[in-house]
């Protein structure tokens, strides 16, 4: 792992949750109204310079039952996608990956084309695989995973 610097306290701060969760779903409301022509393509941190492909994934409230869509970093593995619950190296699991854990059968858009997957949580040895490729794909993911305690989980997305 790599050492990177404490994480920053002001962004455990509910006003940058509230604004990131803004900022999704307004990426979600472009990317869908563009085909991912916009949106298709990561440019924060680590993507300025190398752009990381953003995926939509749905997923259902295991509460409340509701639908939600939220765009992810992704990378390919053979036919499966792979994602990552970092959300930015907070102290918990983001609700994506609890509600994909109640409800593994959901659907992904890659630009315009949305497809059926089963989310399975990757075990030690196929993250230890993964993982280097992920933070080859978006460096920013060592950073998050050095900033907590929790492992950060690595999600396959298998065709169904």
């Amino acid at each position: 792992m790599s050492t990177a610097p404490p994480r920053p306290k002001q962004l455990d701060s509910p006003l940058v949750a509230k604004g990131l969760k803004l900022m999704s779903r307004a990426q979600v409301w472009v990317y869908r109204r563009t085909g991912g022509r916009i949106g298709q393509k990561w440019r924060v941190g680590a993507g300025f310079r190398k752009p990381v492909p953003t995926l939509l994934l749905e997923h259902r409230g295991r509460k409340s039952g509701t639908v939600y869509t939220v765009p992810l970093l992704y990378v390919r593995d053979g036919e499966d996608t792979i994602i990552v619950g970092s959300q930015g190296g907070m102290a918990k699991h983001p609700q994506s990956y609890h509600n994909l854990r109640a409800d593994p059968d959901t659907y992904i858009q890659i630009g315009t084309d949305r497809r059926p997957v089963h989310a399975v949580v990757a075990d030690a040895q196929q993250r230890a695989r993964l993982w280097p490729r992920l933070v080859e794909a978006y460096a920013d993911f060592d950073t998050y995973q050095s900033w907590t305690e929790r492992e950060i989980p690595v999600i396959i997305l298998r065709p169904r």
